[in-house]
């Protein structure tokens, strides 16, 4: 089938991308790692899709202002109906790098940008790599304390977020070390019609921020450029740090990830290369739902587009019913996110008989998709008249994103598919370099150019998850278990640390139980995931309250209500069962192996009863 599609390709070669030219083809070179005696056995069953790249070797502003010269006057990204070329995309970059530079934000210092998919924040992200600054990314939902802790743990200088959060900010500024707040605002952006939509609806609901808030308009920012003489342009490396992504490292504990420029071009260049009915050009439409704090939705669905001159359509806020809207008005090729989006698509009513035939690509990532769920998208997709399956993928945050994909059309039950190119995987003994045989169950360690730079002031951790082996290459220990097939192809059988994966959202349990044995009434919790129809796992907490409190409905909504202050919204408990006492290890540990078994078997009960 592929073949037929798209014609027979050599292997290790792709056709050369138009913006590939003798002007800029210095900047193009290989991966300079030469592993010695690693199994590849996916070589031959890739397609005839390369397994060796060339690279852009810039920034990742450079990679997207040398596309820019070759389509100004392409639609580089969609929002809520304005669409916005290259040209203006690279314009108010430089604006937004000369307003940062005008405020003091130097070389190297951090920015906090806690945004939802919206142009002020994909101005701000290449703006602050354009003046060699790093980009800490953050959920603008997150809860106070969170928000604090990213700030310190970064050392930024300044954070952007919308209007609708500025009060979190400024609750928690005076414990950090943030010189200036820039706020933006949804309606900046939108053409005039929606506007007036906007804020009849929307704009109502916000709280209002006093006009002598110590705060910056983004209007207001933008203006300042004016006052920038000096070169405001850095130069920087493909291997300098770019930006910060958290998650749980191999503890379990958040850490900042640090990716290099590199890292995301070379994720560009390699999305693109195993996709070849991606077309440049402005021909190609991806649905950038997955958020840009996110590495999924950074890497992908932002970065890759403008990396490769796609068009983003950028989602704001996802909602099952806006979401089957968009992809209809635009015609979307490529619409990628987790699998609950998907699993929330299939019961729009608005999708009953809808034309999906313009679908060139359907891709799963940030946790597991199960069997069933594939099977029933990838019906409705025929349904709905689309010529593709769902096409899984894999990696860590520690990766940026996604390292391993299933290939346009071969697929096995279960597999998560096969490593992209100069990207190398293998299966060992956990916590080892013994590399298991075909078909054995191990640790998953990934190798290749989006490896990650470092874990942000953490060296020990990044020493333990960073090895070079003797094989000349440095491996990532997942702490995923996985085996592989003799065709190379990667089978997910779970994770080995101790995270709960909702709506593909990392969350980690130490963290939860931290903030509700923090709480006046409790004794000791213990939190663990449970299935769930939608989120695939939600958050269930166990908590023993201290001695003579009464274990009651009113007990319970004041726990809960003390959470919402306190812990994200995705990551909120969605039950909470008191108990006199918690199992313990024998060392003394809370065992919530046991409750994790526990709440199998009594749903295992349940089921068993309903059938009945």
């Amino acid at each position: 089938m592929f073949e037929k599609v798209f014609g027979k390709k050599d292997q290790n070669t792709v056709s050369e991308p138009a913006y590939i030219t003798e002007e800029n083809k210095d900047m193009w070179k290989p991966w300079d790692a030469e592993p010695k005696g690693v199994a590849t056995p996916w070589y031959g069953h890739t397609e005839g899709l390369p397994v060796k790249l060339e690279y852009f070797r810039g920034t990742m502003f450079e990679k997207v202002e040398d596309i820019a010269k070759h389509y100004p006057n392409l639609v580089a990204f969609d929002f809520l109906g304005r669409p916005t070329t290259y040209r203006r995309l690279v314009e108010e970059v430089h604006r937004c790098a000369r307003s940062l530079r005008t405020i003091g934000v130097r070389e190297g210092d951090c920015v906090t940008i806690a945004m939802p998919n919206c142009p002020q924040g994909i101005f701000m992200f290449y703006a602050v790599n354009l003046i060699g600054a790093i980009a800490n990314m953050i959920h603008p939902l997150s809860a106070e304390k969170e928000i604090e802790f990213y700030l310190k743990e970064s050392r930024s200088v300044t954070a952007i977020t919308l209007d609708q959060f500025y009060s979190k900010f400024e609750r928690i500024r005076s414990n950090t070390g943030i010189v200036n707040i820039i706020i933006a605002s949804i309606k900046d952006e939108l053409s005039r019609p929606v506007k007036v939509g906007y804020m009849v609806t929307e704009g109502r609901k916000q709280e209002k921020i006093p006009k002598d808030a110590p705060v910056i308009r983004w209007n207001e920012f933008m203006r300042l450029g004016k006052a920038c003489f000096y070169n405001y342009r850095v130069r920087r490396g493909p291997d300098d740090p770019a930006v910060i992504l958290y998650s749980g490292g191999t503890t379990g504990t958040t850490k900042g990830i640090v990716p290099t420029n590199m890292n995301f071009n070379a994720l560009a260049r390699q999305v693109h290369a195993t996709n070849p009915m991606f077309q440049g050009g402005g021909n190609d439409k991806m649905l950038a739902a997955m958020p840009i704090f996110h590495g999924f939705g950074l890497g992908v669905c932002i970065h890759t587009m403008l990396a490769e001159g796609g068009r983003c359509v950028l989602v704001p806020r996802f909602t099952p019913k806006s979401y089957a809207r968009l992809i209809k008005k635009y015609k979307t090729s490529f619409i990628a996110g987790v699998p609950t989006l998907y699993e929330a698509l299939l019961r729009v009513p608005s999708m009953e008989g809808a034309d999906l035939s313009f679908l060139k690509g359907v891709f799963s990532g940030g946790d597991s998709l199960s069997v069933e769920l594939k099977k029933k998208l990838d019906a409705f997709l025929k349904d709905h008249g689309a010529k593709i399956q769902v096409r899984e993928g894999y990696g860590t945050t520690e990766t940026v994103t996604a390292c391993c994909l299933t290939p346009p059309s071969t697929h096995k039950e279960g597999s998560i598919g096969i490593p992209f190119p100069d990207t190398y995987i293998k299966i060992v003994e956990p916590g080892t370099d013994k590399v298991l045989p075909y078909g054995e169950e191990g640790e998953i360690l990934l190798a290749g150019p989006t490896v990650m730079k470092e874990y942000m002031n953490h060296p020990e951790e990044t020493a333990e998850t960073l090895r070079t082996h003797e094989d000349g290459l440095t491996w990532v220990y997942t702490g995923d278990l996985g085996y592989m097939d003799d065709e190379g192809f990667v089978y997910f059988r779970g994770r080995s640390k101790r995270m709960i994966v909702s709506s593909g959202y990392n969350i980690y349990p130490g963290q939860i139980e931290n903030i509700l044995d923090a709480e006046e009434h409790v004794q000791m919790s213990c939190v663990i995931g449970v299935p769930d129809d939608y989120k695939m796992q939600a958050v269930k907490a166990f908590i023993m309250l201290k001695p003579g409190l009464p274990k009651t409905e009113a007990m319970r909504d004041e726990i809960m209500a003390y959470c919402r202050r306190h812990i994200a919204k995705y990551a909120l408990p969605k039950e909470i069962e008191f108990r006199d006492e918690l199992p313990k290890t024998l060392v003394g540990k809370v065992a919530y192996r046991i409750l994790e078994e526990e709440e199998a078997e009594k749903r295992e009960k349940a089921r068993a009863a309903s059938a009945v």
